[in-house]
């Protein structure tokens, strides 16, 4: 696997501006720089070769290549893909079909992924748009304790979107406020009501 970047012998340029920490920055001559490495039993990194004389750095190159790849793991990490699940109703569903979509929508929130929901209208069916609208604000209801919604349903064309995100923040923050208020001003109130 070719390196990334240039180390010691393999930098051709005859000059090098040095950077970094225990050296006088400033552009030393390609055998010096080699030496100057050599002296703190360390490597030296061609980091910017596109500069004019290339930037170099006096560093321990194993240890670096580990962090470049620490950071780019943790990159990916953050950048994880956001999975959008398609679910859709026709305006006249009926209440068991609904029933059945509304269980995988509630499975693929809980696993994170988003939903777009929509009701397809066919031919002449667009008469019934308010149908439509009101069976996506009764999905949308009806997942109110798992997702929130990031679009209205709105009419694009033969279709009408909603689109919903998982609540997952909220979901791990409603019990810590929740805790201390009730436990602390009124447990005498609260204890009676519950024993009837």
């Amino acid at each position: 696997m070719e390196e990334p970047f240039k180390i010691n012998q393999k930098i051709t340029a005859r000059e090098v501006r040095l950077v970094g920490e225990n050296i006088e920055q400033g552009v030393y001559s390609i055998d010096q720089a080699r030496r100057m490495a050599q002296e703190q039993n360390l490597d030296l990194v061609e980091i910017s070769p596109t500069a004019v004389p290339p930037v170099c750095r006096i560093i321990d190159y194993s240890k670096f290549k580990y962090e470049q790849k620490k950071r780019t793991r943790e990159m990916k990490a953050k950048a994880t893909k956001v999975v959008v699940k398609e679910i859709r109703f026709g305006p006249n569903t009926d209440e068991h079909d609904f029933a059945f979509k509304l269980k995988h929508a509630q499975e693929f929130l809980k696993e994170g992924a988003k939903i777009k929901a929509y009701v397809h209208f066919v031919g002449r069916s667009i008469v019934f748009k308010e149908r439509g609208e009101i069976l996506l604000l009764k999905f949308a209801q009806a997942l109110e304790d798992l997702a929130k919604v990031e679009q209205l349903p709105k009419l694009e064309g033969k279709r009408m979107f909603l689109y919903l995100a998982p609540k997952v923040a909220v979901a791990t923050a409603k019990p810590k406020p929740a805790a201390p208020k009730d436990a602390a001003p009124a447990p005498k109130e609260a204890q009676p009501k519950e024993a009837q």
